[in-house]
């Protein structure tokens, strides 16, 4: 499924929702897409019921945080999302939306120009199509060119961006077209950022313990900066200990009791106790004569369990369902 392109998954949507549905469908596509679509429907023979259940569930879900967002934005869909779909699922439903409507949205490769030049080229424009271009970008970059202004032209770009309202779809495309033609020399399609502390702390948390701890200690003595920057970063299972109990408790419930019976073999008595504080009496009995019951186990399976769990934290804390300290950076104000 996650290799299907979406002009297939598209095709199989149509088929199942049946051709009445599906020509009514088809009228409101463009042409290019009707094209493509129809290829894809001639050249599928036979629908696999799994594919189609998941198909049509996939775009429930879309069309579902589609409305939330237009309801009432981004984290009101994701609050919503998280209690019918649980967290991991709803944030690929919204990382998924985002990248969709990225691609949907134009002035694409004005979004992907760096922002000097992109300024220097926006420069000799009329004030209204700087304005239009702006407002398709990303507010963080749109801004950074902004200020690139004359105060002058500030003004002026500010108030035709405040006053935009509708603009023609055909206005918008011819635009687009001029503006891709001068930006496509400085464009990097090529090239994305990459790399970087934050890729490194991702890759170092879905390793084994031991691989993480060789490569640390191996940095340190190679560039003791960086060292200190991943580690400052680098949530492991040991470091559930600095969670509010709240938030164990939350943590707790998206975890398969199996995994943290795994991820408790070999750990220290205040990790385990930390962790048994927060669960039922019923729940810890269980847990610690289970534990008993199923002897040694394997480093790399104890490993594997948990990192399932500091998967299971990550997520909740990119959700805002739980909060990881990470340095100062993320004090507490009252």
């Amino acid at each position: 499924m996650e290799d299907m392109s979406g002009i297939k998954k598209a095709a199989i949507l149509l088929i199942s929702l049946g051709a009445e549905t599906s020509a009514e469908i088809l009228r409101l596509l463009p042409d290019s897409y009707i094209q493509k679509v129809s290829y894809e429907i001639a050249n599928i023979d036979y629908v696999n019921p799994n594919e189609r259940e998941e198909i049509l569930n996939e775009f429930t879900e879309m069309s579902q945080a589609r409305q939330y967002v237009v309801d009432g934005g981004v984290d009101y869909a994701r609050e919503v999302l998280n209690r019918a779909l649980g967290p991991q699922r709803a944030k690929e439903v919204i990382d998924l939306l985002n990248q969709i409507q990225l691609r949907e949205r134009p002035f694409n490769i004005a979004r992907k120009a760096d922002p000097m030049q992109l300024k220097n080229l926006l420069l000799n424009e009329q004030p209204q199509t700087v304005a239009l271009v702006l407002c398709y970008m990303q507010p963080d970059k749109a801004a950074q060119i902004l200020g690139q202004f004359p105060l002058e032209l500030q003004t002026e770009i500010a108030e035709r961006i405040g006053t935009i309202t509708r603009t023609s779809p055909t206005v918008i495309e011819r635009i687009e077209k001029v503006i891709e033609n001068k930006f496509s020399s400085y464009v990097e399609n090529e090239t994305e950022t990459v790399g970087g502390v934050h890729a490194l702390v991702e890759i170092l948390n879905s390793v084994g313990r031991s691989t993480e701890k060789n490569i640390l200690n191996a940095l340190e003595e190679r560039h003791k900066e960086l060292a200190d920057e991943v580690r400052s970063n680098l949530f492991t299972f040991e470091d559930i200990t600095t969670l509010e109990n709240s938030d164990v408790q939350r943590v707790l419930r998206f975890v398969d009791q199996d995994d943290l019976m795994l991820a408790l073999k070999g750990v220290s008595d205040e990790i385990r106790n930390f962790i048994f504080k927060n669960m039922s009496a019923r729940s810890v009995e269980t847990i610690k004569e289970d534990m008993q019951f199923m002897g040694a186990a394997r480093l790399s399976a104890v490993e594997e369990a948990q990192q399932k769990i500091v998967g299971v934290i990550r997520s909740l804390d990119e959700s805002g369902e739980i909060y990881i300290r990470r340095g100062e950076q993320d004090a507490i104000i009252s």
